[in-house]
């Protein structure tokens, strides 16, 4: 008897913002795609796909299931199987993983938001797919990196994406540096991520660090209702600093003169999507540049 033919995994991504409105929504139940509901902004032909599919691989299941709630799935939410990927998945459950997906499933690989397996547990997964000799195909969607990259104004021709740095202070200093010092002899932007409860610690040591002619730029919720993108000098930063406290945020730096001083540093860059609403609250204490507000998510690379 012939082996089955594999499914394929796709690489499914989340959107990155959060519900518009009020940052709260009732539950209006599966398939209902409300006006400004980030799964919107996903496309037709990918909503489609992922609401036929009955297997997903999650870094995190109840958060899968929420999203998979937002889409018109084909069959009950209860008939889907969702298996957890995350950092305490041991090298001996991947198999298990994608043994379905070899027995002919299709399978679908998301993250807790933007693109699954980029700064993601999930690269394991893809690794063992091509492995197996599973087709494995990507999908268009949102990914925070980019969208700060694009908006921040600083090289996009050479750039390198560093991930988390370390959470303790020495270490994180340390880094930063490093980080200056590769961008100052390549010429290269040099990106990564922090937790929401991390963001405005991360910021502390970066003004202290960094050079003042260093290029910095920060990114708060980013495709969420209080969207916001700061590009200017680190000098500049210093003398107004954003309020960071609970963002999600992505940061970005690009190390002395490769970028004029005078297109960085005459004004700081408020960069929005046109189709994103301006919420006019701000948290009480907070720059008026600052961003108020809460992000519902730990991380999206």
């Amino acid at each position: 008897m012939s082996r089955p033919s594999p499914g394929t995994l796709h690489l499914i991504p989340v959107p990155i913002g959060r519900e518009r409105g009020n940052g709260s929504r009732p539950d209006t139940g599966a398939g209902l795609l409300t006006a400004g509901d980030p799964v919107a902004e996903l496309s037709a032909p990918l909503i489609k796909l992922t609401a036929s599919l009955d297997y997903f691989i999650a870094e995190n299941a109840r958060s899968a299931r929420a999203f998979l709630k937002r889409l018109p799935l084909v069959r009950p939410i209860q008939q889907i199987e969702i298996c957890e990927l995350n950092e305490h998945t041991s090298a001996g459950d991947i198999p298990v993983m994608i043994a379905p997906i070899l027995a002919g499933r299709d399978a679908g690989l998301v993250s807790e938001a933007g693109c699954p397996a980029v700064a993601d547990p999930g690269s394991q997964l893809v690794a063992a797919a091509h492995r197996a000799g599973i087709p494995v195909r990507p999908h268009i969607g949102p990914s925070a990196l980019l969208l700060t990259l694009m908006a921040s104004g600083l090289e996009g021709q050479r750039f390198a994406f560093a991930g988390y740095l370390p959470a303790q202070a020495e270490e994180r200093a340390k880094a930063l540096q490093r980080l200056e010092d590769r961008s100052a002899r390549g010429s290269e932007t040099q990106l990564w991520i922090e937790t929401p409860y991390r963001a405005q610690a991360m910021m502390t040591t970066a003004l202290q660090i960094l050079r003042p002619t260093t290029s910095l730029a920060v990114a708060c919720d980013l495709a969420g209702p209080q969207q916001w993108i700061g590009s200017k000098t680190v000098g500049l930063w210093r003398k107004t600093s954003p309020d960071l406290s609970d963002q999600l945020t992505v940061f970005a730096l690009l190390a002395d003169g490769s970028i004029s001083a005078t297109g960085v540093d005459r004004a700081e860059h408020q960069t929005r999507l046109p189709s994103q609403p301006t919420r006019q609250t701000v948290s009480r204490g907070a720059p008026p540049h600052s961003p108020a507000g809460k992000n519902r998510r730990r991380f999206p690379p």
